[in-house]
């Protein structure tokens, strides 16, 4: 998978992550569990860590900083796949789960398939070059 394929499909990813998040960031059965709130959180986090780099159109740190992001989106769709019942059995729920579940499966796909360019070498400093002479 090219780059820009994997950024193309990385778009669509995360706007599902972030309807999931805003469903539950709404969701009233949540609102008193500090658990479960982090959940739509760490969506927001992840997907607005990434964006900066996006919007400017830099491939590799956007790629970088997502993938760095999906332990993390990981460990908050598995909480919340083993949590979201004691709240609320309600299919909304039963398909948010799904749903973000299958955006872990989909970012690790991705990330299996996309080759990250290396970050590039700073450029080094003139000034570390000149030689001062002792007075």
């Amino acid at each position: 998978m090219t780059t820009e394929a994997a950024v193309e499909r990385l778009n669509a990813i995360l706007a599902h992550a972030w309807m999931v998040r805003t469903f539950l960031k709404h969701a009233e059965e949540i609102q008193g569990s500090a658990d479960m709130l982090d959940v739509p959180r760490t969506l927001f986090d992840a997907i607005r860590a990434a964006e900066p780099a996006r919007e400017r159109g830099d491939i590799p740190e956007f790629l970088r900083r997502i993938k760095g992001k999906v332990g993390k989106i990981r460990r908050a769709a598995n909480y919340f796949r083993d949590h979201f019942r004691e709240y609320s059995p309600h299919t909304n729920f039963e398909m948010a789960c799904a749903s973000l579940l299958g955006v872990v499966r989909e970012l690790d796909e991705v990330f299996a398939n996309v080759t990250i360019p290396p970050p590039p070498k700073p450029v080094a400093d003139p000034i570390e070059e000149l030689e001062i002479p002792d007075v």
